[in-house]
């Protein structure tokens, strides 16, 4: 006869409101965040060189 019995426990019912998936979204890492930053600042330089490049004199 056995020693020890196990029961079977159920897992909790939920009362709330269900939330799917696709509403929860995960916040980026910081080395995302950094890269990001990196990129944009990137950017922005390289587009004020353009400006600033169409309107020098040619050589």
């Amino acid at each position: 006869m056995p020693v020890f019995s196990f029961e079977k426990i159920s897992p909790p019912s939920s009362h709330g409101p269900v939330v799917e998936a696709s509403v929860v979204t995960k916040q980026p890492g910081v080395i995302v965040q950094m890269l990001v930053r990196l990129v944009e600042a990137r950017a922005r330089r390289a587009s004020r060189d353009d400006k600033a490049g169409s309107e020098r004199k040619p050589y």
